[in-house]
């Protein structure tokens, strides 16, 4: 089947839209026409060379996808024709020992992708197309594994599902799955992007009574402070840490979380804790990067840790989080700052190094 896609070639080159063919749904495959798809900063990374992605082929990007089930390989038993879903890069095997412990985010398994000595997914012209976290959302099908797929219900509006399938999963998801957030605890997030918009929601929907906002942008704290901000510190007006910890009575928070990816703001998340306190790492930062900071940053008994995808178990997450969004506890509306079509991919990430998007979401229909 021929398909069109938004292609990685090289890095620090804008993505082409290229006709591509797509292979038929193998034993527990299936293919999904893509209705909308979420712009996120992890395709962005691979553009700008960060990361250890394999950069020996050619490149289907996108992974926040959600749309409707056009075909469904043999034994495929979650989903079937018609069904609307969302996809999550959380694909998992259910064997492994992470799965089977109730941890499939960091599943160890590799079953939902394809053997790269196998015939591929995706091709042009009888040349293998690398497809990033086995989704490959950034076209206008996405053949993948049952398993990186969930089904939701058809009257749920589908641009606003796919960002339930990374960013708002990741952030909602860390506040209140990795962080072990209780009610009345004091949080700042640095960070006001999609997914420190999301934090900040899990924040209000799990109890915190102070959600402290940090950004360099102006525009961003007023997207948080109708997310559910407090409180917000400009970055390049307010030195953040003081500015927090004044915030917080001066002892500092109980909760800090660092939703970018840059050292700075992971050492500022860490001194800005009060005793007792967790900072909690979801940004990525290049793979040999360092994060420096003075032994007395650290308070008493406090805790630095990373989360992976909000610690997500996404089949019952992603339905719970949407139900969310049906009853006005979880704002995904105004998280989509600007829809597009395939061929604004390029435009869409300038508007997020400019910082001028909560979340651009790409249309298909």
């Amino acid at each position: 089947m021929q398909t069109e896609a938004a292609v990685f070639r090289r890095i620090h080159e804008p993505l082409t839209i290229e006709t591509v063919t797509l292979d038929k749904p193998w034993r527990r495959e299936v293919l999904v026409r893509t209705v909308a798809t979420g712009v996120c900063h992890s395709d962005l990374h691979v553009v700008d060379g960060l990361g250890r992605f394999p950069t020996d082929r050619p490149m289907v990007l996108g992974h926040e996808g959600a749309g409707i089930v056009e075909a469904v390989g043999e034994d495929v038993t979650s989903v079937r024709v018609g069904d609307h879903v969302v996809a999550c890069l959380s694909g998992f095997c259910g064997t492994c020992p992470q799965c089977l412990s109730g941890h499939p985010n960091v599943c160890t398994g590799g079953l939902v992708a394809r053997a790269d000595d196998g015939p591929p997914r995706v091709s042009q012209d009888g040349a293998p197309f690398r497809v990033f976290a086995s989704i490959g959302s950034y076209a206008t099908r996405m053949l993948l594994h049952e398993n990186s797929l969930v089904r939701i219900d058809p009257d749920l509006p589908l641009d606003r599902a796919a960002l339930v399938g990374c960013g708002v999963l990741t952030g909602v998801g860390a506040a209140l799955r990795s962080a072990g957030l209780q009610p009345g605890q004091t949080v700042a997030v640095f960070g006001c992007g999609g997914v420190g918009l999301s934090i900040i929601q899990g924040a209000r929907i799990g109890g915190a009574r102070q959600i402290i906002a940090v950004d360099q942008f102006d525009s961003k704290l007023e997207m948080a402070k109708r997310a559910g901000a407090t409180h917000t510190v400009n970055s390049t007006r307010d030195d953040a840490v003081k500015a927090v910890r004044a915030l917080a009575g001066g002892l500092g928070v109980d909760h800090a979380f660092e939703a970018v990816g840059l050292k700075t703001l992971c050492r500022q998340a860490i001194e800005s804790l009060a005793v007792r306190g967790t900072a909690t790492i979801v940004g990525v930062l290049p793979p040999d990067e360092t994060i420096e900071f003075p032994w007395m940053a650290i308070r008493p008994e406090c805790r630095v840790q990373t989360s992976r995808m909000g610690s997500n178990q996404f089949r019952t997450d992603i339905p719970t989080y949407l139900e969310f969004y049906r009853q006005g506890r979880l704002d995904l509306d105004s998280m989509i700052s600007r829809r597009g079509r395939l061929g604004d991919i390029n435009d869409a990430f300038r508007a997020m190094k400019a910082g001028e998007v909560a979340r651009s979401v790409l249309m298909f229909d």
